[in-house]
This record gives structure tokens, C-alpha cells and sequence, in this order.
């Protein structure tokens, strides 16, 4: 049961990266593009996540963190400067 919901998951997750890829490539706005791309940092760190537990290994977690982590700071930056025109006041 937990292998059929990994794979499903899998599918899924897959899914997502490749509508968010369309719209990072299509997006009318740099705000769409912005937002495509958290999203598939999200779907990357659930993927690795996924992969983990079907792996059973523990080497993904500290990766998954700092990608987490990185993504979230990026994405408040990219979102900071395309407000004001500029990240540090």
C-alpha cells in the first residue's frame, strides 16, 4: 500500500514540476514567473522528501532543509525587489 501511494505521489509531484515549468516559460508576468518557481521549489523538496521514504535513507533530509531554507529567503527577496526595486533598505 505505501509503494502505490509513493508512486502516486511520484506521479503527481511530477506533474506539478512540469505545469509549473509551462508557466515559468509562459508567464505573462514576472510575478508568475516568481511564483512558478517557488512553487517548484516546494515540489522538489516534497519530491525529495517522497524519494527518501521509498529509499528508507536519511541523506536527502539535511538537503532537503537547506533547499527549504534557500528557496524561502529567494523567493522573499525576488518578491522584496520586484515591489520596491531594490532587496536591502
Amino acid at each position: 500500500m505505501l509503494d502505490l501511494a509513493i508512486d502516486v505521489s511520484l506521479v503527481g509531484l511530477a506533474l506539478s514540476l512540469a505545469l509549473c515549468a509551462i508557466r515559468l516559460v509562459r508567464g505573462p508576468h514576472a510575478v508568475d514567473r516568481v511564483l512558478a518557481l517557488d512553487t517548484m521549489t516546494v515540489n522538489v523538496v516534497a519530491l525529495l522528501l517522497v524519494l527518501s521514504v521509498a529509499w528508507r535513507t536519511e541523506v536527502f533530509l539535511e538537503s532537503i532543509l537547506a533547499l527549504a531554507v534557500l528557496a524561502f529567503v529567494s523567493t522573499v527577496a525576488i518578491a522584496k525587489y520586484l515591489m520596491r526595486g531594490r532587496v536591502i533598505e
